[in-house]
């Protein structure tokens, strides 16, 4: 039997029909479906958690449709491994790990960098599906910040307990706390606040900021040298050593016949599989 994949776009793309907009939240919903086979027997189903507010990543289209890198990655994930039924379940980044350690999901598909709190609690694959590298990100015509030095005594936005807050976090600790954060959730404008001029900066890369200025004219651009070339993972709970590994072997192959590349050259504009 055709293994079908699930995702909980379906049901955003009812509630869009019914005038909720796109910015609806699908947190805590799933859609249904008949349970895919394998052999036989019935596939184990994995409540991958993922976002709908980043874009290229994880993100609902004008169609209503929950698409983009990491969804699209973790459906071809779904193809290649038949003992498992993949269904993604869409929520705030805030609660991603909560709900991964209060086990309503099974891993998170979220661009998620490494760091050492998350470490300590939590199982990351071994294969990096994404690169890419953290710049400062402000507006087009600033010409006063061209590196995070230039920031002191200014206000840099950034997602509580995303990887582009802890790397601002680690700065202001290594230099005085000449930074002023300003945190928000996920999801909220942040280049909103930089092209008005509330806040001075953000931290980013540059597919997402080519995407904002095509698609909201954000009028943002990326200074200075990269603060880290960031290498993304999934992540699961420290007893899930053998999906891991399953996820890790899908990865290789999707990987060594071009797929990977394939996926980010459409999502994010470039091969973000290699280090630049």
């Amino acid at each position: 039997m055709k293994k079908r994949f699930l995702s909980a776009s379906l049901l955003t793309a009812v509630l869009l029909l019914a005038g909720c907009g796109a910015q609806a939240t699908t947190e805590g919903a799933a859609s249904s479906s008949a349970p895919a086979s394998n052999g036989g027997q019935a596939a184990k189903k994995i409540i991958v958690g993922t976002g709908t507010q980043f874009p290229n990543i994880c993100f609902i289209d004008k169609d209503g449709k929950l698409t983009g890198y990491d969804v699209e990655l973790v459906k071809e994930i779904d193809k290649r491994l038949p003992e498992y039924e993949f269904e993604l379940k869409t929520m705030e980044f805030k609660n991603l790990l909560l709900s991964l350690e209060t086990k309503k999901i099974d891993f998170i598909a979220h661009q998620m960098e490494v760091n050492e709190e998350r470490q300590k609690k939590f199982l990351y694959n071994d294969e990096a599906y994404n690169i890419f590298p953290n710049k400062i990100v402000v507006h087009k015509d600033n010409n006063d910040v061209r590196s995070i030095a230039d920031l002191k005594g200014k206000k840099l936005i950034a997602t509580a307990t995303s990887n582009a807050a802890a790397l601002a976090e680690k700065y202001n600790k290594e230099h005085g706390n000449p930074i002023q954060i300003v945190y928000t959730g996920a999801g909220e404008d942040t280049n909103v606040q930089v092209k008005t001029g509330r806040v001075d900066a953000l931290i980013s890369t540059q597919f997402a900021i080519d995407y904002l200025n095509k698609s909201a004219d954000a009028q943002l651009k990326t200074v200075g040298e990269t603060l880290s070339n960031s290498k993304v993972y999934f992540i699961l709970r420290k007893d899930e050593g053998e999906l891991k590994g399953r996820i890790d072997e899908a990865l290789k192959a999707i990987k060594a016949d071009g797929t990977l590349a394939k996926l980010s050259k459409q999502w994010l504009g470039d091969d973000y599989t290699v280090e630049k």
